[in-house]
């Protein structure tokens, strides 16, 4: 019997109608496309992303600038890790969801097995399916997966009170080849004047694109535990960090009276010397 982890947030941070979803998802990856595309087509795609997790109309076109780029991996990126910040059920650890597949309203993607089985001996990985039950911050990542990359396999982990090494253990465990890609869902700063947000968050994508080391706060991003994990394992791995888009609510639907800040980062492989 398959377990099924149903969709918590469709109708509220998207569109639970199958059609006008698509739609959506169709409408910000043009726009995506139209506004950053430069040059000829790509024929790679980034090792992985950092991608906000707000309503489709607050952060869908920033997410939007991250997924084009998924676009040239379709029948190839075989499996995606995506990791993203506990928002309802505080825990130590990093929660697998103790579910076989993940359901939207445009079908439903499998977990990868063989991803739970490299990780589920590490003592920082538990089995926790209430820590998925209503957590928006992976589940917002999936409608744009199965637009982009089709019937693709995912392995969703919600990180609680972790430390990044252990966070950056469990991506080199995944690490894998071209065929998996790593994606971090993380929204920037929350609740700050306009002006004041715009600051805040330029600072810490800066610090971001260091690479240097240097912790990102959790009042910089809420998923800062994620990041700094990625970060731990970019800078191993040799990666190198791009800014595709940095705006806040403010600037797509809300007031900017108090904005929360998106951002949507690519890192890709070091090109190899022939």
């Amino acid at each position: 019997m398959t377990r099924m982890r149903p969709a918590a947030v469709a109708g509220a941070f998207y569109p639970a109608q199958a059609t006008i979803l698509n739609k959506d998802l169709q409408h910000y990856l043009h726009e995506a496309g139209a506004r950053l595309s430069s040059g000829p087509e790509a024929s790679s795609w980034p090792k992985a992303l950092i991608v906000p997790h707000a309503g489709y109309v607050y952060s869908g076109p920033i997410a939007a600038s991250a997924y084009r780029l998924l676009t040239p991996g379709r029948g190839k990126i075989q499996r995606v890790v995506i990791l993203g910040p506990a928002h309802r059920v505080p825990f130590r650890g990093i929660a697998l969801p103790g579910a076989d597949a993940f359901q939207t309203p445009l079908g439903a993607l499998p977990v990868d097995r063989a991803g739970v089985a490299a990780i589920a001996h590490l003592p920082q990985v538990l089995e926790l399916p209430i820590a998925h039950a209503q957590e928006h911050a992976l589940e917002v990542q999936l409608p744009f997966l199965q637009e982009v990359l089709g019937q693709v396999s995912i392995l969703p982990l919600v990180v609680g009170e972790a430390s990044p090494r252990e966070v950056a253990e469990v991506l080199d465990a995944l690490w894998g080849g071209p065929e998996t890609v790593i994606l971090i869902s993380s929204d920037l700063s929350h609740y700050h004047p306009y002006a004041e947000a715009r600051s805040i968050d330029s600072a810490t994508v800066r610090q971001i694109l260091r690479l240097d080391g240097t912790p990102i706060h959790h009042d910089q991003a809420c998923g800062a535990t994620p990041i700094n994990g990625l970060l731990q394992a970019a800078h191993r791995h040799h990666l190198q960090p791009r800014l595709l888009d940095l705006r806040n609510s403010g600037d797509t639907a809300g007031s900017r009276d108090a904005v929360v800040g998106y951002a949507a980062f690519a890192f890709f492989a070091e090109p190899t010397t022939p």
